[in-house]
């Protein structure tokens, strides 16, 4: 194959990438026509069910130990309780966190400078 014929391949997939790219759906937490963070109400409720389903499988996952497993009531159930509501917190904190660091969200773009911004004393 020569260096044209690969150019060639690079530049279709280039455009095929792109084409992808932009008709794709946005990651979870983001709207897909804007690519703007969730607000308000929408950033409450996942908030919460972060922190609940943490608690939920915490508990769960303590419990199913306890019960069938060890048969140590019911400190394996506590144990995972603070275990799932801190997995809880730590989600709830990625979430408020890396709204701007989501794969496709469109940041601002830089401050244009003026000529005497970049002069030297």
């Amino acid at each position: 194959m020569s260096d044209k014929d690969e150019r060639s391949e690079l530049d279709k997939f280039d455009t095929r990438l792109k084409q992808a790219q932009e008709s794709s759906i946005a990651p979870r937490g983001l709207k897909a026509p804007t690519n703007e963070p969730p607000k308000g109400l929408g950033l409450a409720l996942r908030c919460g069910a972060d922190l609940v389903s943490g608690l939920a499988v915490g508990v769960g996952i303590g419990y199913a130990l306890d019960t069938y497993v060890f048969d140590t009531k019911p400190w394996l159930m506590v144990l995972f309780f603070f275990l799932g509501a801190a997995a809880g917190i730590m989600n709830v904190f990625r979430t408020v966190q890396g709204l701007g660091l989501a794969v496709g969200y469109k940041d601002t773009p830089p401050r244009q400078t003026g000529k005497d911004d970049n002069l030297k004393d």
